[in-house]
Formats: structure tokens, sequence, C-alpha cells
């Protein structure tokens, strides 16, 4: 259990940092949560509704399709928001609850991992790849 907290702790740190790092953003709760295109914000909502209804793995799979989609252009970093935000929403589930839906902590943090290498950060993504 204390490892579990552990492992949450650090994803949801690492989360929040690239968060403030590229967009400048504090802290945020769920209801202030903003997005720039109403897009972005659709599939945010999109994504945390097929969650919540046990279906984590389809939902990482439209994220992964979307942010192959916007490889460029204007919501390319909104949607590298989007990915980011959705897997720290994950990292507060439960691991019964993971478990449940056929998921685990360790693919929250590669999806993060694969977001940050997809999005050229790759240096970041392994220096805190040996940290996890």
């Amino acid at each position: 259990m204390v490892e579990n907290d552990y492992v949450m702790r650090i994803i949801h740190e690492m989360v929040r940092t690239l968060i403030k790092l590229l967009f400048g953003i504090d802290e945020v709760k769920e209801e202030e949560l903003n997005f720039e295109a109403q897009e972005s914000g659709d599939l945010y909502r999109r994504l945390r509704q097929m969650a919540k209804d046990g279906k984590i793995n389809e939902a990482e799979n439209l994220l992964s399709d979307g942010l192959d989609e916007q490889e460029t252009g204007n919501l390319r970093l909104e949607y590298m928001k989007v990915a980011l935000f959705f897997y720290d929403y994950l990292n507060g589930k439960s691991n019964e609850f993971l478990e449940s839906c056929d998921y685990s902590r360790e693919e929250i943090r590669e999806g993060i991992r694969s977001t940050m290498l997809r999005y050229g950060y790759e240096e970041l993504a392994e220096t805190w790849g040996d940290q996890w």
C-alpha cells in the first residue's frame, strides 16, 4: 500500500511538472480544467467517461488515434495536454479499479513516457524513466 501511494505521488508530480513546464499551468482542479480548443476538451471528457465506464484500453486507443492525427498543427500541444491530464486522471484510480479494467499503473507510466517521446521530450522521458 505504501509503495502504491509512493508510485501514485511520483506519477502525479511528474505530470504536474510537465504541465507547469510546457503549459504554464499550476495545479488545477478538475472542474477548472480548460482547453483552448473545444475539440480537445470534448475528447478529454469522452476519455474520462470511457474510463469511468471501465473502458480504459478503448479510451487509450482513442487517445492514441487522436495523437496520431494531430502530429502537426494547432491542436498538437493541446492533445499532449489531454494525454497528460488523462493519464493523471487514471493515476488517481485505485489499483483494484485499474485491475478490474485490465489496466495497470505501469501502463499509465508507459503512456506518459510514450507521449513524451512522441512530442520530442526523449531526454526528459529517459531521465524520469530511471526514477520509476
